[in-house]
């Protein structure tokens, strides 16, 4: 059994290349386990493999198409719904993902969603960049005893009942706590329809018969564990700046409260960033430019949408990535073992003009060297770099966590 874990952690505003990293991590780990220790299905984590089958993993963990199992914890947060969608498309891939959840993990609802994209709608232009995917009030609905769902309340023979409750009893609340006093039509009818309640339930029931159960104490008898967090430290709730934040710890928060149920006692964080900066949604965005000099963007799976817009630019800027690195390093541990370092992604992107800025200073770098030379002056050894979105691409040094 093993005490030693590894992790990959977006050390800005996610999109850095996060899902890249794990199945690299997990190509060199057989019988790996992938467990994703923050956010819900609003992740998207693309993964290209060596035979070039693409996809954006959502609930997924992003090693699976190195054969790596996928494990819910506590901190993640199921949306049945859409992960039978996600089955679907990995099974035209080839790819059949083994999944276990801890019995905590709560689950979205069809009216936290609802509500969430009603909230949205209503903040007009003063969005705060939400996915309208249900996980910000997933995560207030289950701050509520009475009103919770969790994994392991899917099984209870009153799940009917208690979706019920929480559609005519938890939803006027909530939505006279938010000043909504009446829904868009849309989202009205679906939330009055019981057929709304009746494909959620059959969302469940397939969910089961491909989710086991299993507690996060247990991780360290699957194998070798890979944590994958989502988003990214610049977004974390108790880091970030409110109120363009996610509902959950982007850092090592959860992974070392994980960590210390599970009995694991070491813990090798990867932090990764673009060679750039991208944010996706509303906040604030240092240096925010419409282009990038020296810098060819290419990224497909970040497509305008409603709900977030466009994908936002900005020099990587070595200070924030400083400072969000070294305060994430700074929590109690607990006794944990934690050795970090680098992982720089999107340097085929990067041409002769490119630059980064440090305390307002513009630097610019030789793309052949810049990886190390960020790395020096964020203060992490470089344990990995990647010339293209394929784990083939990805160049590990000799002291990084899968060399």
């Amino acid at each position: 059994m093993s005490t030693r874990a590894q992790a990959v952690i977006g050390a800005l505003y996610g999109d850095e290349g996060k899902g890249l990293m794990v199945d690299r991590l997990a190509a060199a780990a057989p019988g790996a386990l992938v467990v994703r220790s923050n956010g819900g299905a609003q992740a998207g984590h693309t993964v290209v493999d060596p035979a070039g089958r693409r996809h954006v993993y959502h609930h997924i963990g992003s090693g699976s198409f190195a054969g790596a199992a996928t494990h819910f914890s506590r901190f993640f947060v199921a949306h049945p719904m859409l992960l039978l969608d996600e089955l679907a498309a990995l099974g035209q891939l080839g790819v059949k993902p083994e999944i276990s959840s801890d019995p905590r993990a709560p689950v979205t609802t069809p009216f936290d969603v609802i509500i969430n994209q009603a909230l949205e709608l209503a903040r007009g232009a003063a969005r705060h960049g939400s996915c309208g995917l249900g996980f910000g009030e997933t995560i207030e609905r289950n701050l509520r005893p009475k009103f919770a769902l969790s994994t392991k309340d899917l099984f209870r023979p009153d799940l009917h009942a208690r979706l019920v409750f929480i559609r005519d009893a938890w939803v006027p609340i909530r939505l006279a706590a938010l000043g909504i006093t009446a829904l868009p039509a849309e989202l009205a009818t679906a939330l009055a329809d019981d057929t709304t309640i009746a494909r959620f339930e059959a969302d469940c029931a397939a969910y089961l018969d491909r989710v086991t159960l299993w507690p996060d104490r247990r991780l360290c008898e699957r194998g070798t564990v890979i944590f994958e967090a989502a988003q990214g430290l610049g977004l974390d709730q108790d880091r970030g700046v409110f109120p363009h934040v996610t509902r959950s710890n982007t850092g090592l928060a959860n992974m070392l409260a994980i960590a210390a149920e599970a009995g694991i006692t070491e813990l090798e964080a990867t932090y990764a960033t673009r060679c750039y900066t991208t944010r996706h949604g509303a906040g604030p965005l240092k240096g925010e430019v419409p282009t990038l000099p020296g810098v060819n963007v290419v990224d497909p799976t970040n497509a305008p949408n409603e709900w977030q817009g466009c994908l936002r630019l900005a020099p990587l800027d070595l200070g924030l990535l400083r400072e969000a690195i070294t305060r994430d390093l700074s929590l109690d541990r607990g006794g944990i073992a934690v050795r970090a370092g680098l992982a720089m992604t999107c340097l085929d992107q990067a041409e002769d003009g490119f630059a980064v800025t440090d305390c307002g200073e513009v630097m610019p770098l030789d793309p052949a060297k810049a990886a190390a030379d960020i790395a020096e002056l964020v203060g992490l050894p470089l344990w990995a770099e990647s010339w293209g979105p394929r784990r083939g691409d990805v160049r590990l040094s000799a002291e990084s966590a899968a060399a």
